[in-house]
């Protein structure tokens, strides 16, 4: 299992939000310096998400993504306000790695197959639920839409890789939704990435046994909850 460290972009600074709540945003320092420590521990993978991009649909934080992925060596997703081909275009170009469809892979389904035939694997889906249900627009409002519905829609399109994440889990540190994403494993042949409430060893352990492709760190890196170091050698580890 790949584990991501993620920085979550706000205004150019590092930030992490409770529960997508941009009223509880705790600031944790430079971009650039955080990735350089992510290598320093041995990932290899990195998350990233504009914030600010994702309530908007732009790219306020473009550059410092751009520079993050030609500089570091690490491979980079990057989600929040990617709702056009020219942006994806752009991100691609500026040599990230994989791009994430959330809001514009609700609302349009065509929209988003048509990416996937052109661009294949660097092509993923931020599946963002509450209480089950798909959250858009920076998780400021819900689609309606069943969580297992969209899967499954999204796999009949050929999406392979999903980013799934527990909104009310996430930054809560209370431990990752297990149950959601078993569900996931068992229903599905995409390749799922557990994000939101990763706060312990345990939690990777856990799902890492589930056979899930990957597990993105946030809050609990930040805290110290986590050392990234060892987290990456354990669930790496095949024994």
């Amino acid at each position: 299992m790949i584990l991501l460290p993620a920085i979550d972009l706000f205004e150019g600074k590092a930030v992490r939000l409770l529960r997508g709540d941009y009223k509880q945003m705790t600031v944790y320092g430079e971009p650039l310096e955080l990735a350089e420590a992510f290598v320093s521990a041995g990932a290899e993978y990195l998350h990233m998400v504009d914030l600010e991009g994702a309530k908007s649909g732009e790219t306020p934080n473009f550059e410092i993504v751009k520079k993050i992925a030609q500089t570091s060596g690490l491979n980079v997703e990057i989600g929040g306000g990617i709702r056009s081909e020219e942006t994806i275009a752009r991100y691609l170009e500026a040599g990230v790695s994989r791009v994430i469809l959330g809001t514009v892979a609700a609302t349009d389904l065509a929209f988003t197959a048509r990416m996937v035939r052109r661009y294949g694997e660097a092509i993923a889906v931020g599946v963002d639920l509450n209480d089950g249900l798909v959250a858009v627009k920076g998780w400021t409002e819900t689609s309606g839409l069943s969580g297992l519905a969209f899967c499954k829609s999204l796999e009949e399109i050929g999406v392979q890789t999903i980013i799934c994440t527990d909104i009310q889990k996430d930054g809560a540190m209370n431990g990752t939704n297990r149950a959601l994403y078993q569900t996931l494993s068992a229903s599905f042949t995409m390749r799922f990435i557990a994000s939101g409430g990763v706060s312990s060893m345990e939690d990777i352990l856990a799902l890492k046994e589930l056979n899930l492709y990957g597990a993105i760190i946030g809050k609990a890196y930040y805290t110290g909850a986590i050392d990234l170091k060892t987290a990456i050698l354990a669930a790496e580890n095949e024994a």
